[in-house]
């Protein structure tokens, strides 16, 4: 029997508590804090949204390896290393974040799972050059996105994804920024968009959600 319309508008009346519902992102106690941590202090993690697609690539596509640009506090690779049987490499030069990162991964028992790489991603390419990725997730300095993907995707199988996060930055790309720093950064991530739409190795689709996240993929040669 349908729903009533009454029952229907009061129970998605609460626009948050409900779109949370149906991310159906596994949150434990643990990672709620690591949310909270991140709310509070201005760390930039994943929303939720673009984290229950992440996940959603993640169970579709079973990686056995994962790089990620950009760990933060961890956040995104415990969830990666919680709902995955990957061994997770991640890279991270903030040394701050680095020491919450870890404190992080320890507290899960994860450490054994996730690599912590400490150092400029665009540096540290030698750590992990002979390894093969099924997912490489990119979400670190949004200006060097180009380089990121350069450098690391000769690492992806062929049948592997890209991912990258922030393409729409909180939607900055629409609308006039007058503050100088955050205009040359739109300009570099626009620029990014671009290159990855014309990337004759790769096809890449962009989607509307979270902040934004491309999914690129090897054309068949």
């Amino acid at each position: 029997m349908a729903m009533p319309v009454a029952e229907i508008v009061t129970a998605v009346s609460n626009k948050e508590e409900y779109q949370e519902k149906l991310f159906n992102i596994p949150f434990t106690p643990y990672l709620r804090e690591m949310q909270k941590y991140a709310l509070e202090n201005d760390v930039p993690i994943i929303q939720s949204e673009g984290l229950s697609f992440l996940l959603a690539m993640i169970s579709i596509i079973r990686p056995k390896r994962i790089l990620e640009i950009g760990a933060a506090i961890g956040y995104s690779s415990s969830f990666m290393a919680l709902n995955s049987d990957a061994i997770i490499d991640t890279i991270e030069r903030n040394s701050k974040m680095i020491e919450e990162c870890k404190k992080n991964h320890k507290a899960q028992g994860l450490e054994n799972r996730i690599n912590l790489i400490e150092g400029d991603a665009l540096k540290t390419f030698d750590y992990v050059k002979d390894n093969k990725y099924d997912l490489i997730f990119i979400d670190a300095a949004k200006a060097q996105y180009t380089r990121f993907f350069e450098l690391y995707s000769p690492l992806l199988n062929d049948r592997g994804l890209i991912l990258s996060d922030n393409l729409y930055f909180h939607d900055m790309l629409f609308e006039p920024v007058k503050e100088q720093g955050l205009k040359g950064l739109c300009r570099k991530i626009n620029r990014y968009n671009n290159w990855l739409m014309d990337n004759k190795e790769y096809e890449t689709h962009i989607f509307r959600i979270g902040d934004g996240i491309g999914v690129s993929v090897r054309r068949n040669k």
